[in-house]
């Protein structure tokens, strides 16, 4: 994701980077092409009939409507995935600090459940991108460890089993209150929901007939703009007709670029600083539990 300054308005001008420009330029080229070619018959082999421009504008508003609704949808996907991570940042610094404050007389186990904590937000960024390979899981687990990830079908969903197990063993060795155990789970439970939430938005794209229809109106709308301009413009239909294609077929783009918020593109969220947040906050959070003598310096992993 791009992090810029609201205000650097001479940049965000020029800037192509984060911009819609290279996905729709090939298709604003094409209504400009059908512009100067609707001029071309115009002027050189007949007067092509005017249609009226109040029809037309009025068609013209019902399309916005539909743009409108298209992008609105799509940030709402958009920011519903970043809420959700955001409670998954919460979730693992809120359970680390259970960890390390509520389970006595384990320090080895509670080293090893902050690691799967941070390994259960790497995973889920992974798969929510559809990834199976994870490297940065051996800056807190071992190599054994993250073949067994890699070997789970659902990546996160195993993450999270692991820290169940942990959490029992605590519980069963009497270094754990049932209550304090509950309320381990119940962060654990929203790991889940949050999971659950951005696969919802994942899996569900807009529905096929919305977004065919939109895109059948916006085409056949623009590539019948210059049959209404022809006459009252002429040649300068071409450069104005290009500007209000780009308009439009920009927002379109915007909506399908920010509809799936996971992937690497400009627009998306930015997980990789998000979970290399989760994962510098928690070993804070282990250092400061060691350097209070609660246990020994972990060994470097690979």
């Amino acid at each position: 994701m791009i992090q810029y300054d609201p205000r650097a308005w001479p940049t965000h001008l020029v800037t192509l980077r984060g911009s819609v420009v290279p996905a729709i330029l090939s298709r604003v080229l094409v209504v400009a092409a059908v512009s100067a070619a609707v001029m071309l018959y115009h002027t050189r082999r007949a007067p092509i009939p005017e249609l009226p421009n109040i029809a037309h504008g009025f068609v013209g508003l019902a399309l916005g409507l539909l743009l409108v609704f298209r992008t609105n949808s799509a940030y709402d996907r958009f920011w519903e995935g970043r809420k959700r991570w955001g409670m998954i940042v919460n979730r693992t610094r809120d359970l680390a600090r259970q960890v390390l404050v509520w389970i006595d007389g384990n320090p080895q186990l509670r080293d090893r459940l902050v690691r799967w904590v941070i390994a259960f937000a790497i995973t889920t960024k992974r798969h929510l991108r559809g990834e199976r390979e994870a490297p940065e899981i051996l800056r807190v687990l071992p190599q054994a460890d993250l073949d067994r990830i890699l070997a789970a079908d659902h990546m996160p969903l195993y993450a999270t089993e692991v820290i169940a197990r942990g959490l029992r063993e605590a519980r069963d060795a009497g270094e754990l209150s049932d209550y304090r155990a509950m309320a381990l789970d119940a962060n654990l439970t929203q790991f889940l929901d949050d999971l659950g939430a951005c696969e919802r938005i994942l899996k569900t794209p807009m529905p096929f007939a919305y977004v065919m229809h939109l895109r059948r109106f916006l085409a056949v709308w623009c590539l019948t703009l210059p049959f209404v301009l022809v006459h009252p413009l002429g040649w300068a239909q071409v450069p104005a007709i290009a500007v209000i294609a780009y308009a439009l077929l920009g927002i379109e783009e915007i909506g399908v670029q920010i509809e799936d918020p996971f992937g690497h593109d400009h627009n998306d969220l930015p997980l990789d600083d998000i979970c290399a947040t989760i994962e510098k906050n928690c070993l804070e959070l282990l250092e400061r539990d060691r350097e209070r003598g609660s246990i020994e310096p972990a060994a470097a992993l690979p």
